[in-house]
């Protein structure tokens, strides 16, 4: 009896000892209030439709709203051509004589193709004033397979832009995008004559924009892409996946002559800022106020005692009797902002400048010893050959 008493309590011993580590194991977890480690997990929040992983099966449709309206730009000039380079020389007749006929200078035509936009159904036409530059007759001709004779309205020799005139009716005409809006890696196709063999497509992305000192022109700011482009495609389209004109196709780099990845393009809204300036008062007019500046650096502010992290233009010269010394601005001064944008460097003051009208408000704050101070000049219109800054 009493054994079986005992093998009955080591029985609910161990019974009450698995009852026990049950609840500790799987019950007390949940009853001891515990901190959850934090995780922080970026997500793509949900859309009401499917986000697009790929981009489009085909540009087709941006292609069908653009290239009607690109065209081929023929240009012809006459060039004086001596067989001989001494022969007109009186010493070469002296011991050589007169050689005739086969002496006297011929005539030989030059041509070269290029390419262009139609801006407008009054046969305006945008293209690189290198295209044209020095051509005796300029021929347009479409897609369609029409051409006409074009006459030249205009040329900026700052921005590399032409404006030509044609007379044909129901004119296709390109639309004119956001070039200001424009992304690193933004697709962007290239429309044009390359090497004459007809208009061509190419695509790319945008690969840098604001690329400047190119030795083009004094304005420069170009859009980078790496769309194919090669000679016979300047003054031709740079055009989103809309079909919207976003530059004009005006150069590439390369070491072959042929296209190796880096073309540049004037952006949209630069080139027709131009051209509506040509059109309506025969040249581009710009902003100028006679300042020669350099940009802040943190050395030269750390030699002037300022705070090296200022950043702006410091102003080492002044027109006498221009609009920023009638103003009131000082050799020294440093120009924090233009219009309330902050300046970096010399270059992007003369494209702020540059872009007012003559008789604008330029406003403007200055660093003067060590106080912030407000000016507002009234820009002139720039000198055709002004050696300042802006």
């Amino acid at each position: 009896m009493r054994l079986r008493s005992t093998v009955i309590f080591v029985a609910q011993t161990i019974t009450l000892g698995l009852a026990a580590a049950f609840v500790l194991t799987v019950l007390w977890p949940g009853l001891i209030p515990h901190k959850a480690p934090t995780i922080q997990i970026l997500e793509t929040p949900l859309s009401p439709t499917p986000a697009r992983v790929s981009g489009p099966v085909s540009y087709a449709a941006a292609v069908d709203r653009a290239a009607p309206a690109v065209v081929n730009v023929n240009t012809a000039r006459v060039v004086t051509v001596r067989p001989n380079p001494f022969s007109g020389d009186p010493l070469f007749q002296q011991f050589f004589g007169n050689a005739g006929p086969l002496e006297a200078p011929s005539k030989r035509l030059e041509t070269s193709l290029g390419s262009g936009v139609i801006i407008s159904k009054q046969g305006y036409v945008l293209t690189n004033r290198h295209v044209i530059a020095k051509a005796d007759a300029i021929q347009v001709v479409l897609r369609d397979g029409r051409s006409a004779p074009a006459e030249v309205v205009g040329s900026d020799a700052d921005t590399d832009i032409a404006i030509l005139k044609i007379n044909l009716p129901h004119l296709p005409v390109i639309t004119v995008g956001q070039s200001d809006h424009i992304r690193i890696g933004d697709v962007v196709l290239a429309i044009g004559n390359p090497f004459g063999v007809g208009q061509t497509v190419t695509m790319g992305i945008v690969s840098a924009t604001g690329r400047n000192r190119l030795g083009v022109g004094r304005f420069d700011n170009f859009i980078q892409t790496d769309a194919p482009i090669n000679p016979g495609n300047s003054g031709g389209a740079l055009v989103d996946t809309e079909g919207d004109l976003i530059g004009i196709n005006t150069l590439i780099v390369s070491q072959s002559g042929g296209s190796q990845g880096i073309g540049f393009a004037i952006p949209a809204s630069l080139a027709i800022n131009v051209m509506e300036q040509i059109i309506q008062y025969g040249r581009p007019l710009r902003g100028w106020l006679g300042i020669d500046a350099h940009a802040l650096t943190p050395q030269i502010a750390q030699a002037l005692g300022i705070n090296p992290t200022v950043r702006g233009i410091i102003v080492i010269g002044l027109v006498r009797g221009g609009p920023a010394a009638k103003a009131g601005l000082k050799p020294g001064d440093i120009i924090l902002s233009l219009d309330g944008k902050p300046l970096d460097d010399a270059r992007q003051a003369l494209l702020t400048i540059s872009g007012h009208r003559p008789g604008d408000v330029v406003r403007m704050n200055i660093l003067r010893n060590g106080r912030t101070i407000s000016l507002s000049v009234v820009a002139a219109e720039r000198p055709a050959r002004a050696a300042q800054l802006e």
